[in-house]
């Protein structure tokens, strides 16, 4: 069981008793959920692209029991209680970007199947950082999602519907238009290639692929930079690259051919602006990518993948721009990588990670120069901000304590 924790899950049930009494009577379960880094596909899984994601090492983990009322309380160290009544589920415009309407979200995903919600209480607990690149969001989502499906649906629904409904619980509660790779790489666990061609469904296969022996280190780095005001500029990205689509008479990117974008450039470019262009070009280029970059894996080629990442992070921050905010002299994510990109010239590949704008990057590290590599990282953007991270294979689950 990848993760699983005893002392965190003996240490979260001493908790629970202490929050909530004694719940022998109310069969007390253990829930975690995984964060997740993006390995190829930047901004393309909103627009119906590929992208490559696993599971890592960091988790929210909680315990979750019944109530007799028909009120969700959740106690996560460290931050606010968040508590809804089962019968109040509609989106709230003063809950937006806060975790309670994660949880009011959540909960009437599961009403809208026709799965009847009851109250329970959780004490969560967090190694996934907010705003740390590796979508907290996602892992609390799916952390609620588990509890959920055990209390509610006796474990029925797939780790895919969860991925889909958590989706749907970011979008519409908590008012961040994302894409479905965060929720369905939590979800899933292990290294996946996913294409979301159809909209609502994750098509994912596998890649059996182990960067520790092949000799590289996962490294996230944290730069100091939270984009949890940033919400617009994230916003922007998918916008833009829809306004493309629907002007090619299409939802998103992926249902046109690179070709009949290239021949309405001109009109587009008139209509949209250059930045927008960019963005579309970013979209079909990261999808070539993607397709190389899982080859490579499977393969065991990681020198191949190594020069396709650098390829992909410069296409990041010359076309799709998300690497810094535009009129900003805060940089920290372009600083960063550039520090990367010194330390590990073609021996590895760095790239900004996740949604961008600061938050997090990513590199590719020969494992004997992990160490060395982190303590640079960690010089510049203060202590424990460099990280080795190593793949979850299980993906969010529960288990009966």
């Amino acid at each position: 069981m990848s993760g699983f924790d005893q002392a965190v899950a003996r240490t979260l049930r001493e908790r629970f008793d202490a929050e909530f009494g004694l719940a022998e009577w109310r069969e007390p379960f253990f829930v975690q959920a995984p964060g997740r880094s993006e390995i190829a596909g930047n901004h393309t899984d909103h627009q119906g692209g590929s992208v490559i994601a696993a599971a890592v090492d960091r988790y929210v983990r909680g315990v979750v029991a019944a109530n007799e009322d028909q009120v969700i309380t959740i106690k996560s160290e460290g931050h606010s209680t968040s508590q809804i009544r089962c019968d109040e589920l509609e989106a709230r415009e003063d809950e937006r970007n806060t975790s309670v309407s994660l949880v009011r979200g959540m909960a009437a995903q599961f009403a809208k199947r026709g799965f009847v919600p009851k109250g329970f209480d959780a004490t969560l607990t967090s190694t996934v950082a907010a705003g740390s690149g590796l979508s907290s969001s996602a892992a609390f989502e799916l952390e609620l999602g588990q509890a959920m499906n055990v209390l509610w649906a006796k474990g029925v629904l797939s780790p895919e519907e969860l991925a889909v409904m958590a989706q749907a619980a970011e979008r519409e509660w908590f008012g961040k238009p994302c894409g479905l790779m965060d929720q369905a790489a939590s979800a899933l666990g292990g290294i996946q290639h996913m294409s979301f061609a159809v909209p609502g469904k994750i098509d994912a296969e596998p890649i059996d692929f182990d960067f520790a022996d092949a000799g590289y280190a996962l490294c996230l780095s944290a730069v100091g930079s939270s984009h949890e005001d940033l919400t617009d500029e994230y916003a922007a990205v998918p916008a833009e690259m829809t306004e493309i689509a629907h002007a090619l008479g299409v939802e998103r990117l992926g249902q046109t051919l690179e070709v009949t974008f290239a021949e309405e450039l001109p009109l587009l470019r008139a209509e949209y602006g250059d930045r927008a262009i960019l963005r579309a070009i970013h979209f079909f280029r990261e999808e070539r990518l993607v397709a190389r970059r899982a080859e490579a894996l499977r393969a065991g080629k990681m020198y191949d993948f190594l020069g396709l990442t650098r390829i992909s992070g410069a296409s990041s921050a010359m076309y799709l721009q998300n690497v810094s905010v535009a009129g900003s002299a805060e940089q920290p994510a372009m600083l960063g990588l550039a520090v990367a990109d010194e330390m590990l010239g073609t021996r590895g590949a760095a790239r900004i990670h996740g949604g961008g704008f600061g938050g997090t990057i990513q590199a590719f590290v020969p494992s004997e120069q992990a160490k060395s590599f982190c303590l640079g990282m960690d010089f510049v953007f203060g202590e424990s901000s460099c990280q080795i991270y190593n793949v979850d294979h299980d993906g969010a689950r529960a288990w009966r304590l």
